[in-house]
């Protein structure tokens, strides 16, 4: 049986890697359940061995043959219960694949932004130069527009207004 204490957990993983353990668990509940119906099988057969051998009047070889249906049967409550824990495990994994996934497409700008100006050739500094020139321009000319506005609306007549 599982002995992880929380194995439906994939913190950490990747959603590739998460979906890679979901498959696996799957294979294993797959495993089990057809190991369920080959001795579910095998109790049947048991089943009508001791009802043979009652019916007989063979009592010893019915109460040999009802000692293996008890032995089948308990695997097979040990495998269900087994299959139900998969079961669950699956659900809980599959409602952690759409975090996983979204936490890989998130984006952070600033990681971005190095990663360009690495790409295009520039340093740390030489990226904070750049922004600082482009900030001192971008109010420059806001200064610029303003002075030429207020330029424009004094009524001393170097306006039009």
């Amino acid at each position: 049986m599982i002995t992880n204490p929380n194995p439906a957990s994939l913190a950490g993983l990747s959603a590739a890697q998460a979906k890679e353990v979901i498959f696996g668990i799957i294979t294993t509940l797959k495993l089990t359940e057809k190991e369920i119906l080959a001795l579910e099988e095998e109790a049947a057969k048991w089943r009508n061995r001791s009802m043979l051998a009652r019916s007989k009047g063979m009592d010893k070889l019915a109460a040999e043959a009802e000692k293996e249906l008890e032995r089948i049967n308990q695997k097979i409550g040990v495998l269900l219960d087994e299959k139900k824990e998969y079961k669950i495990q699956i659900e809980d994994m599959r409602r952690q694949l759409p975090g996983l996934a979204a936490r890989e497409r998130s984006i952070d700008p600033d990681i971005l932004e190095q990663e360009l100006l690495m790409a295009l050739g520039k340093t740390g500094e030489e990226a904070e130069t750049e922004r600082a020139f482009q900030e001192l321009e971008k109010s420059s000319a806001a200064d610029s527009a303003l002075d030429a506005l207020k330029a424009k609306m004094k009524p001393d007549g170097t306006g039009e207004t």
